[in-house]
């Protein structure tokens, strides 16, 4: 399989269609693979809630457009924004077990390929952190 421009270009136009603006492509090999793999087309306004995951580290690759990773502390205090681009100085991070982070999208036609251990579980009340 290749991860190319027209696939790119369906997945956007698919997150661009979506109520939630964002769109995940499946790159495991069978739905018993135990791994999450995936590009995810994410648009502008896409609504991503400050979040962490308590069994994974995450693994995140801009492959095209421009998007902030913005991480906080216990109290919803902001401790590092990290932009990631492709051709810039950061195309990618690691995202430890238990970081609370967000995601702002800055550019129409983001696609980024997420990495994480386990098999997907929706995130639970007490993993998302609800700004007052």
């Amino acid at each position: 399989m290749k991860i190319d421009v027209e696939l790119l270009d369906n997945l956007t136009a698919q997150a661009k269609a979506s109520p939630r603006l964002r769109m995940n492509y499946d790159l495991r090999n069978s739905e018993r693979d135990g791994s999450q793999r995936m590009l995810n087309a994410i648009e502008p306004g896409s609504p991503l809630p400050i979040h962490r995951h308590m069994k994974s580290s995450e693994t995140v690759i801009c492959l095209r457009g421009h998007l902030r990773e913005v991480f906080y502390d216990d109290n919803g205090k902001v401790t590092e924004v990290i932009d990631l681009r492709p051709e810039s100085d950061c195309v990618g991070l690691c995202i430890p077990i238990g970081q609370w982070h967000t995601v702002e999208v800055l550019e129409s036609g983001t696609v980024i390929m997420e990495v994480k251990d386990g098999a997907y579980e929706p995130l639970r009340e007490e993993n998302i952190f609800v700004v007052e």
